[in-house]
C-alpha cells in the first residue's frame, strides 16, 4: 500500500485539459491508495473500491458509481476526505461530478454534482431574526431538490399539484391566494410547496419567495420580540412576494404569534401577494387558532393531498429508482406498492435501506430481501388475494398468456377472460377499481366498470359463466 507521503509528487503533476485513459486510471488509482490508507478496509472496499473514474477534463473529475444511494452516502459521511484526496492528485479547486449507473445493459446513466459545488443547496441554519437582504442576496430557505419534476403526479394529489402549477406561473393573481394545502404526514405537502416556490423563482427569478416552518417563525417572532424587533420583523415578512408556511397547525394556542401573523396576512393579501400553507388538517379541524384566522385561510383554495393509492405508489417507486439507478424486478416493486400504503416518505426509506442492504451485503434485491427490510418499516399485510393472483388464476383456466390480459387485443376469447379476471379481482381483492385498472394494462375506471357489469349480467343467465366463476373462486380461495 502506497503511503500518502510517497504521493505528494502527484502536486506537480502537469495536467492538460484532456487526460487519457491510462494517465486518468493511474491517478485514480493513487487516489485510491490514499482513501484506503485513511479507511477501514470495510469501508473502503464498499464506498470506493467499486468506482470508476471515466473522465478528467477541464478541471472536472467524473466517477461512475453504483447509486445515488453510494453518492448520498460519500457525501455526508466521507466528502471531506474525498475532496482533499482530489486536490492532491488532481490538483487543487478540481470539480467532482458523479455518474450514477442507471441501466447496466445498456450503461445510460445520470449526472450528479458533488455538493461541493451546490454551495446554494445546503439549507441555511434557522437565523434567529431575519433581515431584508436586497433581491440578489434574499435567501428563500427552499429545498431545491423539491420541484415539480420531482414531485409524482397521480389522482390523490392531482388536485393541489395543478393548483400549484397556476400559482407558480402567477402568484397572488390566481383565485387560489391563499392555497391552503393539508394531508397526513408524508404525503408530500412540503414537497409540493417548495416546488411552488422554486418554480416561482424560476419564472421570476428576482421574486422573493420565502419558505418558512411555523415553528421557526414562532421563534422568530419570540426572539424579535424579546430584542425589541417586532417592526424589522414585520418589515421583513412585509416585504416577501411569496410566504410559504409550512405546518401552520403549530400556530396553535400562540396568541401573539397568530395576532402578528394576522397582520402580515392582511398585508401580503391586499398587496396581491401570494400566500401558501400546509398543514396535516383541514382548517375547519385546526384547533386553537383564532376564528379571523381561519375564516382567512378559507378564502382561497383549500387542497387535500391524500394517502397514494396503489398506482401512485407504484409511480413513485419507478421514478425514484430511475433517479437513483435502483433496478428491481416488478415482483418486488409489486410487493412494496402493495404493503407501503401510507406514505411517500415510508417509500423512499424502503429503497434506501434495499439499497444499503444490498450494497453492504453484496446481495441482489430480491423478493425475500424486500420482505426482510419491509417488515422492520411497516406491518406487512396477512397473504391476500391479490390482482396478479387473480390474474395467473384466469389466464391458467383459459389456456391464455397472462399478459394477454395487459394487452389491447380484443379477440373475443381474451376479452372474456379479462372481464373475468376484473370482475374476481373487485369480488376476491381489496385493491381499488383504480388499482385494478392499472394492473390489467392501465386501463380506465370506465372500463374496469363494464368490465364488471358484463360478467354481472352473464352471471344471471349463462350457467357456463357461473361454473367458470366458481371454479376459479375455489382455485383462488386455497
Amino acid at each position: 500500500m502506497h503511503s500518502i507521503s510517497r504521493l505528494e509528487s502527484a502536486n506537480n503533476l502537469v495536467l492538460e485539459n484532456f487526460m487519457t485513459i491510462d494517465t486518468l486510471q493511474q491517478q485514480w488509482q493513487h487516489c485510491q491508495a490514499i482513501l484506503a490508507d485513511n479507511l477501514t478496509t470495510s469501508a473502503y472496499q464498499t464506498w470506493f473500491a467499486p468506482i470508476v473514474p471515466l473522465q478528467f477534463e477541464n478541471g472536472e473529475l467524473m466517477l461512475q458509481v453504483k447509486s445515488q444511494f453510494v453518492v448520498d452516502y460519500i457525501e455526508e459521511n466521507y466528502l471531506p476526505l474525498l475532496s482533499s484526496t482530489i486536490y492532491r492528485v488532481y490538483g487543487q479547486g478540481t470539480r467532482l461530478v458523479y455518474r450514477v449507473l442507471v441501466d447496466s445493459t445498456s450503461g445510460a446513466g445520470t449526472m450528479l454534482p458533488s455538493s461541493a459545488q451546490q454551495t446554494n443547496n445546503v439549507q441555511p441554519q434557522m437565523p434567529s431574526m431575519p433581515v431584508a437582504n436586497t433581491a440578489n442576496t434574499f435567501d428563500p430557505q427552499l429545498n431545491p431538490l423539491y420541484t415539480f419534476d420531482t414531485f409524482v403526479a397521480g389522482e390523490p394529489n392531482k388536485l393541489a399539484r395543478t393548483a400549484g402549477v397556476a400559482v407558480a406561473k402567477q402568484p397572488g393573481y390566481t383565485a387560489f391566494n391563499p392555497l391552503f394545502i393539508y394531508g397526513g404526514s408524508g404525503v408530500g405537502k412540503t414537497h409540493l410547496a417548495n416546488a411552488i416556490g422554486n418554480q416561482a423563482r424560476v419564472i421570476n427569478p428576482h421574486a422573493r419567495v420565502l419558505y418558512v416552518s411555523a415553528n421557526t417563525f414562532k421563534l422568530q417572532y419570540q426572539d424579535a420580540t424579546k430584542s425589541n424587533r417586532i417592526p424589522d420583523f414585520l418589515n421583513f415578512y412585509q416585504s416577501v412576494d411569496v410566504l410559504i408556511v409550512d405546518d401552520i397547525q403549530y400556530f396553535a394556542g400562540l396568541k401573539g404569534t397568530q395576532d402578528t401573523f394576522f397582520h402580515i396576512f392582511n398585508y401580503l393579501q391586499q398587496s396581491r401577494k401570494q400566500l401558501i400553507f400546509t398543514s396535516d388538517r383541514a382548517p375547519v379541524d385546526l384547533k386553537d387558532i383564532e376564528d379571523r384566522l381561519l375564516t382567512r385561510f378559507k378564502y382561497g383554495l383549500t387542497a387535500e393531498i391524500a394517502r397514494p393509492d396503489y398506482q401512485l405508489r407504484h409511480d413513485i417507486l419507478r421514478s425514484k429508482m430511475l433517479r437513483d439507478g435502483i433496478q428491481l424486478s416488478d415482483e418486488v416493486v409489486d410487493f412494496i406498492a402493495q404493503n407501503v400504503r401510507d406514505s411517500v416518505r415510508d417509500l423512499e426509506g424502503i429503497l434506501a435501506s434495499l439499497l444499503a442492504h444490498s450494497t453492504l451485503t453484496d446481495r441482489e434485491i430480491d423478493l425475500q430481501l424486500a420482505e426482510q427490510v419491509v417488515s422492520h418499516i411497516v406491518a406487512i399485510q396477512p397473504q391476500e388475494t391479490t390482482v396478479r393472483d387473480v390474474m395467473e388464476a384466469v389466464a391458467e383456466h383459459y389456456n391464455i398468456p397472462e399478459k394477454a390480459l395487459m394487452a389491447q387485443n380484443r379477440s373475443r376469447d381474451i376479452t372474456q377472460a379479462r372481464h373475468v379476471a376484473v370482475y374476481l379481482s373487485k369480488q376476491l381483492t381489496k385493491s381499488s377499481l383504480a388499482e385494478i385498472g392499472f394492473q390489467m394494462g392501465r386501463r380506465t375506471h370506465a372500463t374496469v366498470l363494464h368490465s364488471i357489469s358484463i360478467v354481472r349480467d352473464q352471471l344471471e343467465y349463462d350457467p357456463v359463466m357461473r361454473q367458470h366463476i366458481a371454479q376459479l373462486q375455489a382455485t383462488l380461495r386455497r
